[in-house]
Formats: C-alpha cells, sequence, structure tokens
C-alpha cells in the first residue's frame, strides 16, 4: 500500500492513498491525517489497505497536479541513524576523527516539527555553511514499547520512506565538539511523496534493509546510485536501540544514515562530504564544492523492475529572504 499526504493549507494535511504505479489517488473519510493513521494502525491500517484495493479496480482522481507534501508533515520524533559503515570510514578518514569507541549504532534527535515536501524549495541564510544533501532511506513506526527487542521490533515498522537529510557541513564541526550534538548545522529534512508499506518492496525489503539503489542527481547529473543493503544493522535494530530506555510514540521517524557503499569511487555517493572526503584521501584535498543557491538535487528510488516506489525528491536550495 501506497499512501501520500496533499496539501490543504493545515499543518498536517490531508491523508490519501495512492495507487501503486502513483498516478492515482483516493481520499479515505477516516483516518484524515497520516498521524491518526499511525495512531491507530489496527484499524485503520485494514481500512486503508480496502481502499487501496478500490482505487486499483476503479482508479480515482490523477496525482498530476496535486502538491504532495512530506507524508508526515510534522512528527512527534525524528530520530536519525548511521549504519552505513562506508560512510563512517570515509569520514573519519578523511577529517581525522577518532574512531567512536562503542558497542551501539550511532544515533542522534533531530528537528521533527517540520519536514519539507518533494518538490519545496530549501531556504537557507549563506552559501558558506557548506549546504549538503544526503540521500537516505527511513521509517515509520507505531507506538513501541521501552525494551523491546530488535525481533519485535519488526512488527512495529509500519511504512517506509525515502529522506534528504540537508546538512550545514561548515557549522556541523564546532557543534560536534561539544558533545551535545547538532541544533544549527541540522536543518529540517525532506521526504519523498509517498510512505509504503513494506510489502510493497517484495523481496526488496529483506532484514530490516531497503534492498534499493538510491539514486541522486545533483544539478541533473548523475552523483551516485548507492544500495541500501550494505546497513550494517537492520532498522529493526535501530529501532530497538532507541527503546532501550524509553518508549517511542506512534509516529516516530528513525533514518538509515547516508546510503553509502564500499565501491564508492565507483558508484558514487549520497552526500557531497563523502564525495570530498574519498578526494582527500587520494589527492590530499577536496575538490567538489558544497551546493549553492539554485542548485538542485534529485532523489529517487525505483524497485528492480523500474517502478515508481517513494516518487521523487526534486528541490531547490535558495537564499532565505
Amino acid at each position: 500500500m501506497k499512501l501520500g499526504t496533499v496539501e490543504n493549507g493545515s499543518r498536517d494535511g490531508a491523508l490519501v492513498v495512492v495507487s501503486a504505479d502513483g498516478k492515482h489517488f483516493a481520499w479515505p473519510a477516516q483516518p484524515t491525517t497520516m498521524q491518526q493513521a499511525i495512531e491507530c494502525w489496527d484499524d485503520a491500517g485494514t481500512e486503508l489497505e480496502a481502499l487501496a484495493a478500490r482505487l486499483a479496480d476503479d482508479g480515482g482522481e490523477p496525482t498530476s497536479g496535486v502538491r504532495f507534501n512530506a507524508p508526515l508533515p510534522r512528527a512527534w520524533q525524528w530520530l536519525d541513524g548511521s549504519a552505513f559503515d562506508a560512510h563512517g570510514y570515509v569520514m573519519q578518514k578523511a577529517y581525522k576523527l577518532k574512531p567512536v569507541e562503542h558497542d551501539k549504532p550511532l544515533m542522534y534527535q533531530g528537528m521533527s516539527h517540520q519536514f519539507y515536501g518533494p518538490n519545496d524549495d530549501i531556504p537557507l541564510p549563506q552559501e558558506e555553511d557548506g549546504i549538503d544533501f544526503e540521500g537516505e532511506f527511513g521509517i515509520i513506526i507505531d507506538e513501541v514499547p521501552m525494551g523491546t527487542s530488535p525481533a519485535d521490533a519488526m512488527q512495529h515498522i509500519k511504512l517506509l520512506v525515502q529522506i534528504n537529510d540537508w546538512s550545514l557541513r561548515t557549522i556541523a564541526p564546532a557543534e560536534m565538539k561539544t558533545g551535545f550534538g547538532w541544533v544549527q548545522a541540522k536543518p529540517a529534512c525532506s521526504v519523498a511523496p509517498f510512505a509504503v508499506t513494506p510489502d510493497e518492496l517484495g523481496d526488496s525489503w529483506a532484514h530490516g534493509r531497503v534492498n534499493l539503489n538510491l539514486e541522486v542527481k545533483w544539478n541533473g547529473k548523475l552523483f551516485g546510485n548507492a544500495h541500501g543493503e550494505a546497513m550494517s544493522i537492520g532498522f529493526h535494530d535501530l529501532i530497538a536501540h532507541a527503546a532501550a530506555t524509553r518508549s517511542l510514540c506512534a509516529g516516530t521517524i528513525i533514518g538509515s544514515g547516508t546510503v553509502a557503499n564500499d565501491n564508492n569511487r565507483e558508484i558514487g555517493t549520497s552526500c557531497i562530504s563523502e564525495r570530498r572526503g574519498i578526494e582527500i584521501i587520494d589527492e590530499g584535498e577536496p575538490v567538489t564544492p558544497y551546493m549553492s543557491f539554485g542548485d538542485t538535487v534529485f532523489m529517487e528510488a525505483r524497485t528492480t523492475d523500474g517502478n515508481v516506489l517513494f516518487g521523487p525528491i526534486n528541490q531547490r536550495v535558495c537564499k532565505l529572504k
């Protein structure tokens, strides 16, 4: 099943069920928002699945011309992991960062009261902050009790999403040194238009991982095409980590971290900073600049047979007015 949120002038938008090909949609009578659906998924999910089946038979309204928000335009909680070892290795080696000595997943809590829609312009204060995109996969969960095990966490993954986790790279090092985490270096994320149930991926959803390529284009040119299977741990492990000492509310979004593979020199990267890191390792200094105002970024993951899945993120960065 594929769900989306249509812009209607409210903070949370209007929930819609979307056809498998992303070309048509239908309005459910209840629930009316994505957050409501997640909070009562046992009942709402059944009703939405029935509407999806009717939509497949009878068609619906065309999605062309409709403005989609992020599936959850605002959420109670956003937790971002860093589960791709290839990304961490490059960043540590290039920027001479000390390895984090621990046996737990890396995760931080970011701002969640705003998520940009897939075609929104991204206003930022200045280019000198090092504007960077980060292609990720993510999940939306229902309520998770404290102490939930990784095995039990799988049942709480209700929807999968595709994320652009914007970063301001020149601000990040100073904030990291404080030991208190990011505030200014992490503006609001962007999310592709459609959230999908795991069964939509078929065999491409396995072991708590999205086993698909994430194509990234910068100003229309292919920048990276990394594969999601390379997560060192699955999303169920990230849930269990986050829920070790607290419960997680329904509607929590958890990100995978930047999708990255060991053969990043051949297939490219999902963020500029990783490419710059490779250049530092190979050439002694970075060559690729960060983004400028007016630059665009495109991200899209498709099924192995080429069908639309989450829909594309297609955005432009601009100067804050």
